[in-house]
């Protein structure tokens, strides 16, 4: 085992031989949006994440479904169907999978695939100078919480569901051949939540600049209207005591960074050196990536 419970890490990896490892993970979770087909892809897109956050290659999935007896099986179809085409577009065959009863849908993947194991990602080996990088803005939590209180414009939702349906492929790739160590994935823990797993694991602080953090153009709107989802909450309860905000910031700014996301975007720890080829070859990909801070000696998070 390479990676397993010893590390708070985004997927097990197990080595296969010498130069090859096998990456393994999983996640479902309840409906985020109304469509059917996109529920699937996102679910599907949110499960192939941890792979690549791992600097991995999927290949292969499994299926996992709770979903009510009498549900029409018009919208499982749909469910489905957005999932395998999404696995599709990354290269991965949905193999099986498994179904029970539930009385709120549940749906998700079990993922495979494979990694040099040279060159795995982890939590672990920030350096202090290092820059962080966003693959993908905020807000995906506050605007699909927002949905489900019937108070989100369907702009706002169409902008959150194309980000969450898109693959962080090209960010994972972007990771590996910039020769990174540190990267994860922003998803239900947030980005302080999953920026501080980062930060201790490596033995460093990271100092974030908000100005300089990506969110999704409504994100400030359902903000103020504080349709943060239950996860924000328990996020900010667990993670506060690691995070310190310059006073200038209300509690719904601060909230936003404790909002979960679901199929968020990679966090990497760029080194300064690597920085100036790093983003170069992120415009080659088509990649959009943020610069928002920086690696600190410190042992907590900062934001300024």
């Amino acid at each position: 085992m390479l990676v397993g419970l010893n590390s708070p890490d985004d997927a097990a990896v197990w080595k296969l031989d010498d130069s090859r490892g096998l990456v393994v993970t999983t996640d479902f979770f309840t409906p985020v949006v109304d469509d059917p087909y996109d529920y699937g892809a996102i679910a599907a897109a949110n499960s192939i994440s941890d792979i690549y956050a791992m600097g991995g290659k999927p290949f292969m999935a499994l299926m996992i479904a709770a979903l009510p007896p009498d549900l029409p099986v018009e919208i499982s179809a749909e469910m489905v169907r957005g999932a395998g085409e999404m696995a599709r577009s990354a290269g991965v065959v949905i193999a099986g999978g498994h179904t029970v009863q539930d009385q709120e849908p549940k749906f998700g993947l079990v993922v495979l695939g494979f990694v040099d194991s040279k060159r795995v990602l982890t939590k672990a080996g920030a350096q202090p100078g290092d820059r962080l990088f966003l693959s993908k803005p905020l807000g995906f939590g506050v605007t699909t919480t927002a949905l489900k209180r019937q108070q989100a414009a369907a702009e706002d939702v169409a902008e959150v569901t194309g980000w969450m349906k898109r693959l962080n492929r090209d960010a994972g790739r972007l990771a590996v051949e910039s020769g990174l160590r540190a990267v994860t994935d922003v998803t239900g823990f947030s980005l302080l939540g999953h920026g501080w797993e980062m930060a201790s694991a490596s033995g460093v602080g990271f100092r974030l600049v908000y100005d300089q953090i990506p969110f999704v153009d409504c994100a400030a709107k359902y903000a103020e209207a504080y349709t943060f989802p239950g996860g924000a909450h328990d996020n900010r309860e667990f993670v506060q005591k690691h995070v310190h905000f310059a006073e200038r910031f209300s509690e719904a700014q601060q909230m936003l960074l404790y909002d979960p996301q679901t199929s968020g975007g990679l966090l990497m720890a760029v080194p300064p050196q690597k920085c100036a080829e790093f983003i170069h070859r992120a415009a080659e990909l088509g990649q959009p990536i943020w610069e928002i801070g920086e690696v600190t000696a410190g042992t907590d998070i900062e934001v300024v």
